[in-house]
């Protein structure tokens, strides 16, 4: 193995998914499993299960039946007021204080204890977002510090801080605290680890498998929304079923010394030693032949000092936006990411509110997404990631439109809702791949990192754009099929990025795909007009800023 060039020819002979890659990957898509769970939790712990106000004078707890019911509570559009009571004497309508919940399907929660209710129903919603805030903080402070610091160190103690966050949430019993300490979850429970973890697992395996384990990831979230049903099913105490969730941030806290660093990351930081010792390492365990002396590869550091400072100042977020091209498919991925998330939410909201067990919903919401997965993981190597993301979210705006222009609520429109729903989850699970893949070494986890930000963007501003159908019900699905379509046609002038190798320094992103767009080469991965030059490992290292 003398003589290898750059760091893509020593990990070539690691194979694409040997043994080490597997047990590695293994150890990264725990922090799916964690994210979708931790994401999802307040669905349950803090749930507002149907409720109608209290009764003055009734001491019995009959949610339905009792026949006050008719006399003290208001009936309007076809359903009771869960808000206002009778006044019999000075027959008025007053706001009530006091409320009864159906305990048929949740004994307590957050929602029951301080009333998420009526005039109080922003206290709900703000925990909610407050969470999706700290996502967003995550994804904006922890994705550079994991490109600057390396992505073993963020997720590691990222999962640690999401144990004592996860289960010191279910302690909170003031209102205030307990929406600060919802926001710090949402830093580490969401982002923290999830973003490195996946980022950790496209930067060790190989071309062929990058599909799969990437969209394994996107069915590990999925699964932890199962995992969030099936506990709530089981504990109906909203205080042990917290802790139920928080500890399964101990799935991750024996990575500290478990799981390696990323080469790819070490090597484009001068830390070559290092990243020979884990390529060794992963060629003793794959079983191959191949062996390295680590001693070849002293660090550049220590070589050449005046390069110190180069590595200490070395790229971020900002680097992203600093060079032309790269700047233009920043934009272009992150409508991707905002127009995808939207897109989602949106459609969900159509679908109406679905009566029945909640727990069987929810976990009947993340199963539905496998198939998709399953699907995507078989064209996406055939296909290539331009074609699929760029189809699905044409075609995904397409369906919002037709099932705007449908009757609401008939069969055909909910199918239509349901078929754009299934496309554009494939479309958001492929984005994951091929933001990892676009973006170089340096800047990678940042670029995951702006992206996840644009989705949680978007997230919150979906439920403002739902109160635009006051105006008009078809406004809300018009306005995210024109976004989806926008965004995907813009995905068409995007380079593909199958079978090609991942660009390590700003240099090579820059230089990567240049003159491949969907219209000068074949959907699917055709060879672009201008492959970036192999660099001498000299050159491997992130440019000064």
């Amino acid at each position: 193995m003398e003589g290898a060039h750059d760091i893509d020819a020593l990990m070539g002979h690691m194979g694409d998914f040997g043994k080490y890659q597997a047990w590695q990957f293994s150890l990264h898509i725990l922090s799916a499993v964690t994210a979708g769970l931790n994401m999802l939790s307040l669905v349950t712990v803090a749930a507002v299960p149907e409720h109608r106000c209290w009764i003055p004078g009734e001491n019995g707890t009959n949610f339905q039946n009792d026949p006050l019911i008719s006399t003290h509570i208001p009936y309007k559009n076809d359903k009771w007021d869960t808000c206002h009571l009778i006044n019999i004497t000075q027959n008025e309508t007053y706001k009530c204080d006091f409320w009864l919940y159906d305990s048929t399907y949740y004994k307590s929660s957050r929602g029951i204890e301080w009333n998420f209710v009526c005039d109080r129903r922003w206290m709900g919603a703000v925990a909610q977002s407050m969470y999706m805030f700290g996502v967003f903080t995550g994804a904006v402070t922890l994705g550079n510090m994991a490109d600057k610091h390396g992505r073993k160190p963020v997720f590691c103690w990222s999962a640690l801080m999401q144990l004592f966050l996860g289960i010191g949430v279910a302690f909170s019993s003031n209102y205030y605290v307990f929406i600060l300490i919802r926001y710090l979850y949402g830093i580490f429970g969401s982002a923290g680890s999830y973003i490195p973890g996946f980022v950790l697992t496209m930067e060790l395996v190989g071309p062929s498998k990058r599909s799969m384990c990437g969209i394994s990831f996107q069915a590990a979230f999925a699964f932890g929304i199962m995992l969030v049903a099936a506990w709530g099913y089981i504990i109906k105490d909203r205080f042990t079923l917290q802790i139920i969730y928080g500890c399964h941030a101990l799935l991750l806290i024996g990575h500290f010394w478990v799981m390696d660093e990323s080469p790819r990351w070490l090597w484009a930081n001068g830390r070559k030693k290092e990243s020979a010792t884990i390529i060794q390492k992963a060629l003793k365990m794959n079983g191959s032949s191949e062996n390295i002396d680590p001693s070849n590869y002293e660090d550049k550091a220590l070589e050449q000092p005046e390069e110190r400072v180069e590595r200490e100042n070395s790229a971020g977020m900002m680097d992203l936006f600093k060079t032309p091209r790269l700047r233009k498919m920043t934009l272009n991925v992150c409508l991707a990411w905002f127009a995808n998330s939207l897109v989602y939410y949106g459609l969900s909201f159509n679908t109406g509110s679905l009566k029945g067990n909640p727990y069987l919903i929810l976990f009947v919401m993340g199963i539905v997404e496998i198939p998709s997965y399953i699907i995507t993981v078989y064209v996406m190597d055939k296909l290539g990631r331009r074609s699929i993301t760029a189809a699905n979210m044409i075609v995904g705006g397409l369906c919002c439109i037709i099932a705007a222009n449908l009757t609401m609520g008939s069969s055909t429109s909910i199918w239509f809702v349901f078929k754009g729903k299934f496309l554009i989850a494939s479309s958001f699970a492929v984005i994951y791949n091929y933001s990892a893949e676009l973006f170089p070494t340096v800047i990678r986890n940042s670029a995951m990192g702006l992206g996840s930000m644009c989705a949680r963007t978007s997230g919150a501003l979906t439920p403002l754009i739902i109160l635009f159908d006051s105006f008009d019900p078809k406004l809300p699905s018009m306005i995210f099929a024109v976004i989806s379509l926008i965004s995907g046609f813009l995905c068409l002038f995007l380079p593909e990025t199958l079978n090609k190798a991942m660009p390590q320094t700003i240099e090579d992103g820059e230089n990567f795909g240049i003159g491949d767009t969907c219209f000068t080469t074949c959907c699917g991965g055709g060879k672009t007009l201008k492959e970036p030059a192999e660099l001498p490992i000299d050159e491997m290292e992130p440019l000064k800023t």
